[in-house]
């Protein structure tokens, strides 16, 4: 038969089986006909003839199963069939069901949710025009991604390698509408920003490089879709209208399409402005400081047919020109490429690190899912050996018997991948609706999407063939003469199975989740009281910026002092101070410092790099920071006063060697002003808890005049009435000046959110694995018990004692857990050094934690196996030998 024919037979076979069925009927009818005429001819009655006839054909319906069965026509019926006789087992054994489709849930459903966070965040490329040819360009061998507003200008002019570059800052602002006066975070972003992305706009326009002619130029805003329709409500006459943008006339020009949100995955602008008008956003012009690198970004497509490593060789010869001309301000202009995605290398790399190293342990979890149901399978099995065995001494196929196995098997995982995909979509869209940190529009943009199905599914087919292929062997090599003989029971032999070894594998994987997980809930424990440079109890922070309400230059210390001295007026307030960036605060300013001998000032011959803060005298009062020696600022260290700065212990043994000798010495600033050291503090925290100590100077504030100002409100007064305070005298001061208030403890969430992620991840991967291991060691333990059933009946019957038929039947089982918890403890204290990078103050060898572990998994082993020593001990021989 041909090809075609034999399609068409098969076709007709799935779908016209009643036809099918008529037409095999009318073909025995006839070959029944025939030979009983056959018959008839040797003397035999019609009747008898017609009798022996059928006799000698036998049933026809074992025809129509072997012609259905040839054709491919009979493999939808025992599919349906095998899975409804499935569903009868299942719901006969509702405990096996439950625990089976629930483990499984749990592991399809985390792999699920940290598919889509790694989807969302890596592999998902930015939703604009041709993104596979969207690079970012880094500096340096620390692969930093801020750039100087000159030398973006030089790298967009002097490339041959890419179409166009646009460069873009982060930046908060005032704004009035009219209404009351709100904040709002903006990108501050050049004037080819959107043609050099491709970008159409969904109402009105984008501005151009042609709308810039020099400072403040083109006071022009560009609304995303979701602020317009928040702030807006669609209205579509808001093009051309004209809003008060930190007290400057900025008009609308139109609005962005829905899908695009910027060029930050994870951040998401409430509107875009021209950088030329920088001084009217941030209340300073340093566009031509060409040591100033506040651009945050600059990216552009790539060239058709240009390659990123030609890209990287072009960018490095312009690198080379901007050292030899401007030696003073551009030092080690070597170049890379990234994708903008995740702020490059800044963030992408310990993110892509951490999401990598979340899915292999949610692959991990799922192994241990399918290594524990295996053995729960194997298990069930062992117990329904002996239908197993009358159903091949029947006659059916071993074949046909796997089959069943399987079948049952993947219905348990598809249901366990169902209840996951639920679970994993419900919590998705719980992540996209979460603003980690209440200060910055950050959110995570995960989407349940066709990926986070499919996904989803092949987990749940892969972990059902292979949970599913545990007992096939004892299937295989079932003999059913012994086991109708001598009935389900047989003997566990002492050598390492390949069962074992899984088990103690899926408990160390246990044991090694619960360690990290204990230390880093420890070490998270012990990051809330520890020294960071300053007392964040009993502190309130207003937060502001008074470029927001227009004040600049000589303005803004001025305003600042009016509302320290407004704030000490409040009852019960005991200090106040004032901090351009508080510390930890989404990283920290820097600037390279000299010794006072150096002639060179170029970056190659700076003596350190500290972290730069401007303060009012009363900061280290107000936020208990220690000083160690000298004397902190006073009002009149102004800028008619020799320059003077507070560094803090690090710092002065750095540049100079001992605390007593920073005191009254001096160094220089990369522009060649000379500072004297006037006190010393004690060293904090700047950049991040995990970090190490790191030099830190702290300038005057009438000095080093800032607009973002942090007010530190030292006071023991109930929260609520001092806030209401608060209020009250800022308002009186200027009504339209946008800030916030909060406590310095709850500002202290956003340096702790890395860590309070990584152990909130690690205590889920945690339960997770305890209860992965429960269930495998009850498998184990239920397996053990099932096997030995009729040994444990007669060591009852000679009168056993329960102690030595629990050894017996649950030896094995803790052996395992001791070895398996053993091995994880140990990899666990290895694994646990990593999370100092992530988690402040984690310590490994904490006595707490381990014997935190040794209880946890102890009480796992207890847990998991009370049922199987209770069915142990509940054995009757004389029913149990009678039934065998």
């Amino acid at each position: 038969m041909n090809l075609p024919a034999s399609l068409r037979f098969r076709i007709a076979a799935l779908f016209q089986r009643s036809q099918m069925n008529a037409e095999i009927e009318e073909e025995l009818r006839s070959h029944i006909q025939h030979r009983a005429d056959d018959l008839e001819r040797s003397g035999l009655t019609r009747a008898e003839a017609e009798r022996l006839a059928r006799i000698e054909f036998g049933s026809g319906e074992k025809y129509k199963e072997e012609v259905h069965e040839a054709l491919g026509g009979n493999f939808m019926d025992t599919l349906i069939q095998d899975v409804r006789l499935s569903l009868r087992v299942l719901r006969k054994s509702p405990g096996f069901t439950i625990v089976a489709v629930l483990t499984l849930a749990l592991a399809i459903g985390a792999n699920a949710v940290v598919f889509a966070i790694l989807d969302a965040l890596i592999l998902r490329p930015l939703n604009v025009p041709h993104a596979s040819s969207l690079w970012a360009i880094e500096r340096g061998s620390s692969k930093a991604i801020n750039h100087s507003y000159p030398d973006y200008l030089d790298l967009r002019d002097r490339n041959r390698s890419f179409e166009d570059l646009a460069a873009y800052n982060v930046t908060g602002v005032g704004l009035d509408t009219g209404n009351n006066p709100s904040s709002a975070w903006i990108l501050e972003t050049t004037g080819n920003y959107f043609d050099a992305l491709g970008a159409q706009p969904y109402l009105g326009r984008f501005f151009h490089a042609s709308d810039e002619h020099g400072p403040n130029s083109a006071p022009y805003i560009v609304l995303t879709h979701a602020f317009w329709h928040s702030h807006f409500q669609d209205d579509r006459g808001v093009v051309g209208r004209v809003v008060q943008l930190n007290k400057h006339p900025f008009t609308i020009l139109g609005v962005a399409p829905p899908e695009f949100r910027g060029t930050l995955t994870f951040l998401f602008p409430d509107f875009w402005v021209p950088l030329v008008n920088q001084e009217q956003v941030e209340g300073a012009n340093v566009l031509n400081d060409r040591a100033n690198r506040g651009i945050l970004m600059v990216l552009g497509h790539l060239k058709p047919g240009v390659t990123p490593a030609q890209a990287i060789s072009d960018l490095n010869s312009v690198g080379a020109f901007l050292e030899k001309s401007y030696p003073k301000d551009d030092g080690n202009m070597t170049f890379s490429l990234t994708r903008p995605g995740l702020a490059g290398d800044w963030l992408g790399g310990p993110m892509r690190g951490f999401l990598t190293g979340l899915m292999l342990l949610a692959g991990l979890i799922l192994l241990a899912a399918c290594a524990n149901l295996g053995s729960l399978f194997a298990a069930r099995a062992a117990d329904r050996s002996r239908e197993v065995a009358l159903r091949l001494a029947l006659g059916s196929k071993r074949t046909r018997i796997l089959r069943t196995l399987f079948t049952e098997a993947l219905v348990i995982s598809l249901l366990g991948g169902a209840v996951g995909l639920w679970g994993s979509v419900a919590l998705l869209r719980e992540l996209k609706a979460w603003q980690p940190l209440p200060t910055a529009p950050i959110s995570l943009p995960v989407n349940p999407d066709a990926n986070v199905y499919l996904v989803a599914l092949l987990l749940a087919l892969v972990s059902g063939f292979l949970f599913g292929a545990v007992p096939v062997r004892q299937v295989l090599r079932t003999n059913p003469y012994e086991v109708v003989k001598l009935g389900s029971s047989g003997r566990i032999g002492r050598r390492i199975t390949v069962r074992d070894v899984l088990l103690v594998v899926q408990i160390a994987i246990c044991a090694v989740l619960v360690t990290s997980s204990m230390v880093a809930v420890r070490g998270l424990m012990r990051s809330l009281h520890s020294n960071f440079g300053f007392e964040p109890a009993n502190a309130t922070l207003l937060e502001t910026s008074l470029s927001m309400s227009g004040y600049s230059g000589d303005s803004v210390p001025i305003m600042q002092k009016r509302m320290i001295d407004a704030l000490e007026t409040i009852p019960g307030v005991k200090s106040v101070g004032s901090i351009d960036r508080l510390p930890l605060y989404y990283g920290a300013n820097s600037s390279n410092v000299f010794s006072d001998k150096a002639a060179d000032l170029r970056p190659a011959n700076a003596a350190a790099e500290a972290v730069l803060y401007n303060i009012s005298p009363e900061y280290f009062d107000a936020a208990r920071t220690t000083l160690l020696a000298g004397r902190s600022f006073s009002w009149h260290d102004d800028k008619n006063s020799p320059r003077v700065a507070v560094v803090n212990r690090e710092f002065a043994l750095k540049i100079f060697g001992s605390v007593s000798n920073a005191l009254a010495g001096y160094y220089k600033m990369p522009d060649g002003a000379r500072i004297q050291v006037t006190g010393v503090v004690e060293d904090g925290k700047y950049g991040s808890l995990a970090e190490d100590p790191q030099p830190a100077m702290f300038l005057p504030v009438l000095q080093s005049p800032s607009s973002q100002t942090t007010l530190v409100v030292r006071s023991n007064r109930d929260q609520q009435q001092l806030v209401a305070a608060m209020r009250s005298k800022v308002t009186e001061l200027d009504a339209g000046l946008p800030f916030t208030i909060r406590t310095w403890t709850q500002e202290l969430e956003s340096a702790l959110f890395p860590s309070r992620m990584a152990t909130l991840a690690l205590g889920v991967l945690g339960l997770m694995g305890a209860m992965l291991s429960i269930t495998g060691i009850f498998g184990m333990a239920a397996y053990s018990v099932s096997k030995r059933l009729r040994e444990l009946g007669i060591r009852i019957a000679l009168g056993g004692q329960r102690k030595e038929v629990l050894q017996a039947a649950l030896g094995r089982a803790f052996k395992l857990l001791v070895f398996g918890s053993a091995a994880g403890l140990l990899l666990g204290i290895l694994a646990s050094r990593v999370l100092a990078s992530i988690v402040y103050q984690a310590t490994p060898r904490d006595p707490l934690v381990l014997a935190g572990v040794v209880l946890v998994m102890s009480l796992l082993g207890l847990v998991a196996t009370w049922i199987p020593a209770r069915r142990a001990l509940s054995i009757n021989p004389m029913i149990l030998l009678r039934d065998e």
